[in-house]
């Protein structure tokens, strides 16, 4: 309320059903489908709000669960782009193989001269490589999404705790972070340096780092 958030909006933004966020608000945690869903909503939803999940997911251990351990950090729940990672494999295998088709050619050409005492000279061919992103959890959990272009698909989303690392190829990324101080972030091995806000969108490429509105 404080916020001024509804249902919908709270739905869209953490991927939890509006009816179950409804059950968190007034505790009714018999309508969720288990415990394990109950703690990992009870995380999200606090999370999206600027709280510290695991003070809600405790609380909740000491109320409600049967057992009462401390629960295991998760690792963040992460949505991969499988289309993406199919195509940076073949184009992986097409490099491999032009250089050593390269390879063969130069060694045919250059040992039919046996005039010459000077032997074929190598061949080397430079394969590049696409920079990596690595999201750094440096707090006790940001949520963070990863999109290719502003408004696009998700592929990568999740919350990241302490020691936490995500990573992910590619030279243009569309960053939305929950809490950008909880993020270390670097492209290509240089490090990005982030606005201290909640809610931070951000273009990022290996030459410039910009914010956008909203």
């Amino acid at each position: 309320m404080r916020q001024s958030l509804d249902f919908p909006q709270v739905e869209l933004a953490t991927k939890i059903r509006a009816k179950y966020i409804r059950a968190l608000e007034d505790e009714a945690f018999e309508i969720l489908p288990s415990e394990t869903y109950v703690k990992g909503f009870l995380r999200s939803y606090a999370e999206y709000l600027g709280l510290d999940g695991q003070l809600y997911v405790d609380e909740y251990n000491s109320r409600y669960a049967a057992d009462h351990r401390p629960e295991p950090q998760r690792r963040p729940r992460v949505h991969q782009d499988r289309g993406l990672e199919r195509k940076v494999v073949v184009v992986a295998l097409a490099g491999i193989a032009a250089v050593t088709a390269l390879v063969i050619v130069a060694w045919k050409f250059g040992g039919s001269d046996t005039t010459s005492g000077t032997p074929p000279a190598a061949v080397h061919k430079h394969v590049s490589k696409a920079p990596v992103l690595v999201l750094r959890g440096v707090g006790p959990g940001t949520y963070f999404e990863v999109r290719h272009t502003q408004g696009g698909r998700l592929v990568l989303s999740g919350t990241l705790g302490r020691g936490d690392v995500q990573q992910l190829a590619g030279s243009r990324f569309w960053l939305f972070i929950r809490r950008s101080t909880g993020i270390d972030v670097t492209l290509g091995g240089r490090s990005v340096s982030l606005p201290a806000r909640k809610n931070l969108r951000v273009l990022v490429t290996p030459t410039r780092t910009s914010r956008s509105g909203g």
